[in-house]
């Protein structure tokens, strides 16, 4: 199967080719035929499976297909998201994939002004992506309106409930019509996920794309019992002795990040912090310079595990190990994305073995543990020692190949009518 296979309308066409899509993946190819008959959708696919290309392409081919337009033009497609970089992201790829129709879409997410969002919405939008809270503030304010509303899409939806957003869901499609498209896609599915599902989607196709709870299969998994307080210093061990191309450390705390960024900085690597703490200016100026090169690691706490789609991040580092095992695997999709290969290492004191035990249970199998050859924490001189042969503003240093991981023991329009039914 090609993306030539699909009756994509001509402009949308056009922005397939332009991304230089030809070969679907999976979950593509089994989500779309569905999504652009108008079917509603669950489809439960791993992170940097190429889900959002998955609904994306439908709404955009529809809302081409079946135009309205003009100044005040009513919001025809919704879609709603756990966190605004999240939102952001999927914005772009309308815009990507739509470069060559005459959509409008809009980003509504908190932490900045309301200002340019309300403006953006008189002015008349197509596509709306939004976060819960702000799309609940201009629902109140009659800021904005749902009742047109043709396709209804909810991203990350098991993020959505550990975030507690699912009442907040239920208002949402509340305030959208009945008949409409809905597709729900999740990376897990969790029984509260399965009975949204049920209550909110029409005869919905499942769409599944490998085994549930397993991580992707293309991500090395290991883990090093460590000393709380060693951990900075094997942090700094694995920078210097992995291949590392790009590095996300994952944090429990916002305190926690900033102090590992500059206990980073003070030895001379090059990283950046993100978390809730930071303006939404700060937070993409910070992703855009991961992206860049510019950064080396990334330290972040749990909002950057769900959304963020960097490409080439070779390793993920759960510094603290989650306490929430769906966190795990959300934390470590962020590598092996798009089929490419990476590496998960997870940090493992002694207070931190029951979550060891929770990850393993959750994604049904052992984790490799291993240790690091040759790794001791450093004297304080050392330390400082290495931190003035220590150059490279970008950290693309040379890498040093010895003290690497010893293995341990263990291991055209369409037919709407079904809506009409109900």
């Amino acid at each position: 199967m090609t993306f030539d296979d699909f009756d994509f309308a001509p402009p949308v066409r056009r922005g397939v080719e332009d991304a230089g899509y030809t070969t679907p993946t999976p979950v593509q190819a089994a989500a779309l035929p569905l999504a652009l008959d108008g079917v509603d959708v669950v489809g439960v696919a791993q992170t940097g499976t190429g889900k959002t290309a998955a609904f994306v392409l439908p709404i955009l081919d529809y809302l081409v297909k079946e135009p309205t337009g003009g100044k005040g033009r009513a919001v025809r497609a919704l879609v709603v998201t756990p966190t605004r970089e999240l939102a952001i992201q999927v914005t772009e790829a309308v815009r990507q994939y739509g470069a060559h129709t005459k959509l409008k879409a809009a980003t509504i997410y908190g932490g900045v002004g309301k200002g340019k969002q309300r403006t953006a919405l008189r002015n008349g939008i197509d596509i709306v992506v939004a976060t819960p809270g702000r799309l609940l503030d201009f629902l109140s304010e009659g800021a904005i309106d749902l009742g047109f509303v043709d396709i209804l899409v909810l991203d990350e939806a098991d993020r959505m409930f550990d975030m507690g957003f699912v009442k907040d869901v239920r208002k949402i499609v509340a305030a959208v019509p009945e008949q409409r498209q809905t597709m729900l896609f999740s990376a897990t599915m969790p029984p509260p996920i399965q009975d949204l599902a049920r209550s909110i989607l029409y005869k919905p196709q499942t769409v599944e794309v490998g085994e549930r709870r397993d991580p992707a299969a293309t991500v090395t998994q290991r883990a090093v019992r460590v000393a709380q307080d060693e951990k900075q210093a094997l942090l700094h061990h694995l920078i210097e002795t992995e291949d590392v191309d790009r590095m996300i450390v994952f944090s429990r705390t916002k305190y926690r990040a900033d102090r590992i960024r500059k206990k980073l900085d003070r030895a001379g690597f090059s990283a950046i912090a993100i978390h809730s703490n930071r303006s939404q200016g700060q937070r993409q100026r910070a992703l855009k310079g991961f992206e860049a090169g510019d950064f080396q690691i990334m330290v972040a706490t749990d909002i950057a595990a769900r959304g963020i789609d960097v490409p080439g991040v070779s390793h993920v580092v759960n510094f603290d190990a989650p306490n929430v095992p769906e966190d795990y695997i959300h934390r470590i999709g962020r590598t092996g994305r798009a089929e490419a290969t990476g590496d998960a290492i997870t940090f493992v004191s002694a207070e931190e073995a029951d979550n060891l035990r929770a990850i393993e249970k959750h994604v049904g199998k052992r984790i490799e543990e291993v240790r690091y050859d040759g790794f001791e924490p450093p004297k304080l001189a050392d330390a400082m020692g290495q931190a003035q042969r220590r150059s490279n503003p970008k950290g693309h240093r040379q890498r040093q190949k010895s003290g690497g991981p010893v293995r341990g023991k263990g291991q055209g329009g369409r037919d709407r009518g079904h809506r009409g039914q109900r």
